[in-house]
């Protein structure tokens, strides 16, 4: 009894610890008020880039939970995880960059 509870909670802090899907990553709260202070085409400007640094981390994060899926199901390991592979807080940082950019254009009116 004692060895299956310990079974359970030993796969439940390795499943628990694999890396998140970029679509289950909350964003960090980033008041737009960090960009009212931009004109229209610099707040355009930035939220390309980022647009493009999110697709990139999210392509990353993707890696990350397919290499820990496959890890947990062959040595028990989320291996991207442990390696550093996980982007969790770059992606949340970068959704939250991009949805404080849009509000602020929003606010400003810009097209």
């Amino acid at each position: 009894m004692k060895s299956t509870f310990l079974c359970a909670a030993a796969a439940a802090l390795v499943l628990s610890s694999c890396a998140k899907r970029p679509d289950a990553i909350v964003p960090v709260d980033i008041p737009m008020a960090a960009y009212t202070n931009l004109s229209c085409f610099e707040i355009e400007k930035n939220l390309a880039e980022e647009r493009v640094t999110l697709a990139r981390l999210s392509s990353e994060q993707n890696q990350a939970a397919n290499g820990d899926a496959f890890g947990v199901f062959l040595v028990g390991v989320p291996v991207s995880s442990v390696t550093g592979g996980d982007k969790e807080g770059m992606v949340a940082a970068s959704k939250g960059k991009v949805q404080a950019m849009e509000l602020a254009k929003a606010s400003k009116g810009c097209k």
